[in-house]
């Protein structure tokens, strides 16, 4: 690589190392929301709450992202949170999720390692 070139790994990590900074300042983190509508438009339909934490995520992601030179699950985790926009779009949709499921039966356990012998 020749000295002051950036590969597209090297930008990833300049990337998630300026996002990291902001984030720092006692400002960061709201003005990062308050610019997410305007490049990701469809987080407007996130609840607020749920923006606050895909600033979080998406920051974390990133510095992982760009620790092992990978930027898919950045990508990933836009799709999914878009998913979630996404529902809460159509009322219908998000009331149908959002409604009781009849019995709570706890937190799903881990498999047993007996099941698979």
């Amino acid at each position: 690589m020749l000295p002051g070139r950036y590969t597209e790994d090297r930008a990833l990590v300049l990337a998630a190392h300026l996002l990291r900074s902001l984030v720092r300042r006692a400002d960061g983190h709201a003005l990062l929301q308050e610019l997410l509508p305007q490049v990701l438009p469809w987080t407007r339909f996130l609840p607020a709450t749920d923006r606050h934490i895909l600033v979080q995520e998406f920051i974390d992601v990133t510095e992982a992202a760009a620790s092992v030179d990978n930027v898919s699950p950045i990508a990933q985790l836009l799709v999914e949170w878009r998913h979630t926009a996404e529902v809460h779009a159509d009322p219908e949709l998000h009331a149908l999720l959002s409604a009781p499921r009849g019995e709570n039966h706890g937190p799903a356990l881990p498999p047993d390692p007996q099941d698979g012998a």
